[in-house]
């Protein structure tokens, strides 16, 4: 059986890490499915998904300071010199990261490790609503 949902969440933008784990256990828990899994897709091109132990140090500090090694935001991107914008670092660090997240579940609840979340990490340069595709594929 496939289940499609969707699940809305509000960010702030610069390197926001929200922990969705909630909201996708929810959905699993009203699919009334035992095994599978279930893949999550973040429609847009400026936010990904991943795992991580969400705690503040990590979610708060660690995760933006990399993210600003890797593609720092005062940096100089074509997409910016192209479309007269700000958000050039948004979309390379996206890209790094991804738009999705598959996580497998076995009687009927999700494969997380004991500290492990699942989390949207918003890149963008202002708040938005974000729109993930939440597909339940199972039996």
């Amino acid at each position: 059986m496939i289940i499609n949902d969707e699940i809305g969440i509000k960010t702030h933008g610069n390197c926001h890490v929200i922990d969705i784990t909630d909201h996708v256990t929810e959905r699993l828990s009203r699919s009334e499915l035992s095994n599978g899994c279930v893949v999550l897709f973040h429609v847009g091109s400026t936010a990904g998904l991943t795992t991580v132990e969400y705690e503040p140090g990590l979610a708060d500090h660690d995760l933006a300071a990399a993210f600003e090694k890797i593609a720092p935001q005062g940096g100089t991107y074509q997409h910016e010199l192209t479309w007269h914008d700000d958000n050039g670092h948004a979309h390379v660090r996206a890209t790094l990261l991804g738009p999705s997240l598959t996580v497998p579940f076995r009687d009927g609840r999700l494969t997380l490790g004991t500290w492990q979340q699942i989390v949207l990490i918003d890149f963008d340069t202002r708040a938005r609503t974000r729109n993930i595709i939440c597909q339940i594929i199972g039996e």
